[in-house]
């Protein structure tokens, strides 16, 4: 009888995972139906089979894990035991701020540790980003800025990668892949490697891929845009998962309190007052009405 052994889901693989086992090696594995979804970055048990193959039996607990909204009011989780999420901003393509709202909500909702970065800093379209980064900085997220190009900023990052796994998020044109590629100077032969074993001709998954840093650490690097989004937070847990907005949640007149037009509501007060950044609320109505809108989708 084969030895149960245990592993790290890297990505899937057309119908199979690609699990990495304690000595670092590949093994395309199937899983049983009534496990449910694995995602990149569980940790399973598995044993060999038929085939230089194997079977994950288990998918261990998560300590977190994000998810997206699927079909039916569904989700589906698309990356598991993550430490922290980078939000990649840039000066061109312009900044997508409901975007980087939408991210830094859910990380906090979910536990997960958030910060952003500058990308692009040679550009002289960076400065004028200040203002709003500013706002940012006050609500008590880190904020790194880098050059890809220059590589001004690349060490820093390598540094603050090298224990626990991120995950890079953001819109597309910001520079994730030259990060990535920068961080991971061997990225492409891991693709190799994963495509040799996934029998698909080449790795062409959609999906996200962990990958192992030279200087220790693991990074997540997922394609795509919204790799997950507002499923499972109600509007009260929006109001919570804006740091800048804690302060104020307890001093509304309502206990029910929407922050939205609601009488003696602190959040809008502080948002009309300037104490808290009007354009963050602004831009957490618009997320308000999307969890409206879904809910309804959803038929919740």
């Amino acid at each position: 009888m084969e030895e149960v052994r245990e592993g790290r889901v890297v990505c899937h693989l057309g119908k199979g995972l690609a699990v990495e086992d304690e000595n670092g090696h590949i093994v395309l594995c199937h899983t049983r139906r009534r496990l449910g979804d694995a995602a990149v970055g569980d940790r399973v048990r598995w044993e060999p089979c038929e085939g230089e193959q194997g079977r994950v039996l288990e998918i261990l607990p998560r300590r977190s894990s994000l998810v997206r909204p699927a079909y039916g009011g569904r989700v589906r989780i698309v990356a598991a035991n993550l430490d922290r999420v980078y939000v990649v901003l840039a000066p061109e393509p312009e900044p997508d701020w409901l975007l980087a709202d939408q991210i830094l909500a859910v990380c906090e909702h979910r536990g997960i540790a958030a910060a952003l970065i500058l990308n692009k800093t040679d550009l002289p379209g960076s400065s004028a980003l200040d203002d709003a980064l500013y706002d940012y900085a006050s609500a008590g997220y880190e904020i790194f800025r880098i050059s890809t190009r220059s590589g001004a900023g690349i060490e820093t990052m390598k540094a603050l990668l090298h224990d626990g796994c991120s995950m890079l998020s953001g819109q597309s044109g910001v520079g994730k892949s030259s990060l990535t590629n920068a961080l991971l100077p061997d990225r492409n032969l891991r693709v190799g490697e994963l495509s040799a074993h996934s029998g698909l001709g080449r790795h062409t998954t959609t999906s996200a891929t962990l990958y192992r840093l030279p200087d220790g650490g693991e990074l997540i690097d997922s394609p795509g845009v919204a790799v997950f989004g507002l499923a499972e937070i109600s509007p009260a847990e929006l109001a919570q998962a804006y740091r800048d907005f804690q302060p104020y949640l307890g001093k509304c007149r309502f206990n029910d309190c929407r922050h939205v037009k609601d009488k003696g509501c602190a959040v809008r007060e502080a948002a009309e007052s300037l104490n808290l950044s009007a354009s963050r609320y602004e831009r957490y109505l618009k997320l308000l009405e999307r969890l409206g809108s879904a809910a309804e989708f959803s038929g919740s």
